[in-house]
């Protein structure tokens, strides 16, 4: 006769971490390479980013917590209060798509024109508002950092549904 072990809240383990990047490298990948990504990202305003960038954090939240009937929120290792598993997704999300981008190589083939010059120099040295000499001189930076938002909507789904489906 077995003796059943009584039910404890799942703790938040590397291994889950693992499943994520699983998850959020294989639906960034495509994104990251693609042309079109980049010119898209390069016609976009900064304020559509931060918009996706708080579509991906809903995403994210939703999929984890709401989607997901059997994850009891009350149960999570926080962290500031805010959930190690939702930190940990955030994370590979935008991580995911920023290694990839990085070792592809795709701001430099995208973006060969850009200027990329984002030192204090080129900030407080010319006139101008501040975040319009931001835009201009480190515009390679902003349009990485747009496409990289893009991108992390594919992410975010790709590593939540691989951390809710071998959660389990």
């Amino acid at each position: 006769m077995k003796l059943r072990r009584p039910r404890r809240p799942r703790d938040f383990r590397l291994a889950d971490s693992a499943q994520q990047t699983v998850g959020g490298f294989l639906l960034a990948g495509p994104f990251v390479v693609t042309e079109e990504v980049w010119v898209l990202a390069g016609n976009m305003h900064i304020v559509q980013s931060l918009v996706i960038v708080s579509i991906v954090f809903s995403i994210g939240y939703a999929a984890l917590y709401k989607a997901d009937t059997t994850r009891d929120l009350d149960d999570e290792q926080e962290v500031a209060g805010v959930p190690l598993r939702f930190i940990s997704l955030m994370v590979v999300t935008f991580g995911s798509v920023s290694v990839l981008a990085l070792l592809f190589g795709a701001p430099g083939t995208f973006l060969p024109d850009a200027v990329a010059d984002c030192g204090p120099g080129a900030l407080f040295g010319s006139s101008g508002p501040f975040f319009e000499r931001v835009a201009t001189s480190c515009e390679r930076a902003v349009t990485s950092f747009k496409a990289v938002t893009v991108g992390s909507v594919f992410s975010v789904v790709g590593a939540a549904t691989a951390d809710s489906i071998f959660a389990k």
